[in-house]
């Protein structure tokens, strides 16, 4: 009888692997199903097969248990007007900025050419020049008004000695730190003027303006880059040319301080 029994054991098969196998063959099973999922743009089924295996394998936990990607949300209309409204907002405020920024800058320049207003005005009155000089502060600067005969005689362009210090003083009243530009104009009214020296009232007020520019580039402290010289002849008046006076008014120089901001 022993001999039967150990016979019948020797005559039979080892089937112990088919388990290992089997289960290799499900997880292969597995995984080519997982990656054709991951390869579908569906994310609804993705989501069931990841529950199922994860029934499967893990009793419903797992690693494959996690959310399906979410399909990106559209804006609704009030939230793309709420988005365009702030938007908006942003730019207002910016725009306000600035404007108020150039506001500031353009009062703070108009306060200091008012400070150059004054201490001109105190160069005239200490020495009693109200009549021959006289400043405005205008949309296009700080005028200062020179009549000609405080600096020239009739008909001529060549400063007179007496008041080169005048022009030298004023000089010294247009020392700025930054510089301005400055512009020196010359006029004459319209009486026609025909001399060995100049052919027109025209060429009169450009050598006028030069010289006097010249007389007061001799400062060092003033740099030439700054300024230019303009002659107008009796083509922008002052006054009526009818009357001595009006005449009087209409020969001048002019120096035109400019502002650093406009508006």
């Amino acid at each position: 009888m022993k001999r039967r029994k150990k016979k019948h054991d020797d005559d039979h098969m080892d089937e112990s692997w088919l388990i290992p196998y089997a289960d290799l063959l499900t997880l292969l099973l597995a995984l080519f199903i997982v990656l054709y999922a991951s390869s579908s743009v569906d994310a609804k089924k993705f989501e069931e097969l990841s529950e199922v295996f994860n029934e499967i394998f893990t009793g419903g936990s797992g690693m494959m248990e996690y959310p399906s990607p979410a399909a990106p949300k559209e804006p609704s209309d009030q939230e793309e007007k709420q988005a365009a409204s702030s938007e908006n907002d942003e730019e207002k405020e910016k725009e306000l900025s600035k404007d108020e920024l150039d506001k500031q800058a353009f009062l703070k320049d108009q306060e200091e050419l008012k400070e150059i207003q004054e201490k001109i005005n105190a160069y005239i009155k200490t020495n009693h020049l109200e009549v021959q000089f006289v400043t405005k502060l205008t949309d296009e600067g700080l005028l200062l008004t020179i009549r000609d005969n405080v600096l020239f005689d009739s008909g001529s362009a060549t400063v007179q000695g007496s008041d080169l210090g005048v022009a030298e003083e004023l000089s010294g009243l247009l020392e700025m730190n930054p510089p301005r530009n400055i512009i020196i104009s010359g006029h004459t009214d319209n009486v026609p003027i025909r001399n060995a020296e100049f052919d027109s009232n025209w060429e009169l007020s450009v050598m006028r303006a030069v010289n006097f520019m010249k007389i007061i580039l001799h400062n060092p402290e003033l740099d030439p880059k700054w300024f230019s010289a303009k002659g107008f002849g009796e083509f922008e008046p002052i006054a009526d040319n009818g009357t001595a006076e009006g005449r009087g008014q209409n020969r001048r120089v002019e120096v035109l301080i400019l502002p650093r901001v406009t508006q």
